[in-house]
């Protein structure tokens, strides 16, 4: 089998669509039409099938689909091994981020790529509304998201995870709150208050889920916002306490004070998805590696996290 229509297969698997996949490679939808029709017709056995108005794998699809996979790791891996007997690592490495991600991390990775000679990183971010940020990972040779811990969807789809990682959250005050005066606090210490709140389903929304969950008592939404710096704002303000990342939280110049938060896991992981043949390129391994460099970075500057 032809080892370039072993892969639109594999992106049909990934993508979901003939026109995703079309679009993805430059290619027109008739001629990765014709790709597939020739693989089936070299398998010998029907790949695809209709549902609706479009077209899914069929199980010999999936498993054909799983091969390719297979096979991309493979060539990577012997072109990687090449590359590292030829010379240094080089060459143009991808990224996207979730902004705070972005914030604690690209600048020293930024500093660190720049001395590397014929090494390029071209860096993105994503909107946070992202549903799942492992679906980028075709797009982009490492994608960096924040999740309560493995999801088990990324283990379903064979990526390759690196956790960078933890990130505490905290309860975020303003400047003269009576809870303020208290070195942590607990799930009963935040009955009554007001809250400045995230998306449904975020994972600072997720905390103050398990808080309700630890004490009976729905929580007071004033208001919610996708930006930590317009919540920030806000309870600087007065308008409401609320949880946020330890490490890009702005603190009393920004007129708020963070409290560690007990009796409640309040963590989030920062993790690198990558496909698995992407993991195995020289230059990604090298940014990868320079990401953990950094996020060691992040921790050791907090050492009382």
């Amino acid at each position: 089998m032809d080892v370039r229509r072993l892969e639109l297969l594999r992106e049909l698997a990934e993508r979901g669509s003939i026109t995703a996949v079309a679009r993805a490679t430059n290619r027109t939808v008739s001629a990765v039409s014709q790709q597939l029709k020739v693989l089936e017709r070299e398998a010998g056995i029907p790949l695809t099938e209709r549902s609706g108005r479009g077209i899914v794998l069929t199980g010999a699809g999936r498993m054909l689909a799983q091969t390719a996979t297979d096979v991309a790791i493979a060539l990577e891996r012997a072109d990687a091994l090449w590359e590292d007997f030829k010379q240094a690592p080089r060459g143009e490495v991808t990224l996207t981020t979730f902004p705070t991600g972005g914030q604690m991390l690209l600048p020293g990775l930024l500093t660190a790529v720049a001395r590397i000679p014929g090494l390029v990183l071209i860096a993105t971010d994503q909107d946070p509304l992202h549903p799942d940020f492992a679906d980028l990972t075709p797009d982009f040779d490492i994608v960096l998201a924040d999740s309560p811990g493995m999801l088990p969807a990324w283990r379903e789809r064979g990526l390759t995870v690196v956790k960078l990682m933890e990130e505490p959250l905290d309860i975020a005050l303003p400047e003269g709150h009576p809870l303020a005066e208290k070195a942590s606090l607990s799930a009963r210490d935040l009955m009554g208050e007001t809250w400045i709140g995230t998306p449904v389903g975020f994972p600072y929304d997720r905390i103050l889920r398990q808080l309700e969950a630890v004490t009976g008592v729905p929580a007071t939404i004033g208001q919610r916002f996708l930006d930590n710096g317009i919540v920030e704002a806000l309870v600087a303000a007065g308008h409401g306490i609320a949880i946020l990342p330890r490490f890009t939280t702005r603190g009393h110049e920004n007129g708020l004070v963070t409290r560690p938060l007990s009796g409640v896991r309040a963590v989030r992981q920062i993790s690198a998805l990558l496909r698995p043949d992407r993991a195995e390129r020289p230059s990604v391994r090298l940014v990868v590696e320079a990401l953990r460099d950094e996020a060691r970075g992040v921790l050791a500057q907090h050492p009382g996290r």
